[in-house]
């Protein structure tokens, strides 16, 4: 609960645990995303999930975009088979950078 809602009028303690409601449910959302891009990592450079957590955030810090934009972008990608140029380079080289082995034979970043 927001600090200090018992001294609130009830009108506004409603309005800050409605406030407080959708921050938790965007959190939960966002972080079944990350979650799953994690799992997108796994599978195709074969790290850790530290690893690949790590990787996530190199990617985000080097493209400048939020950690949950890159998460879906990475989660999307076994499905529409795309990544933008800008997230592939810097997977490509978090991979590289973090890992001691090469990615999954056949599990090249494509060229699209």
């Amino acid at each position: 609960m927001p600090e200090d809602t018992e001294d609130m009028d009830p009108l506004a303690r409603i309005t800050a645990l409605e406030t407080e409601i959708a921050q938790l449910r965007h959190a939960v959302t966002a972080r079944a995303t990350v979650d799953q891009a994690m799992g997108v990592v796994i599978a195709y450079a074969g790290v850790t999930p530290e690893t690949a957590w790590e990787i996530l955030r190199d990617v985000s810090q080097h493209t400048n975009t939020k950690l949950r934009e890159i998460a879906e972008q990475i989660r999307q990608w076994p499905h529409c088979e795309w990544l933008p140029d800008e997230v592939r380079h810097a997977l490509g080289a978090a991979v590289l950078a973090r890992s001691a082995q090469p990615p999954a034979t056949g599990a090249a970043v494509p060229d699209r």
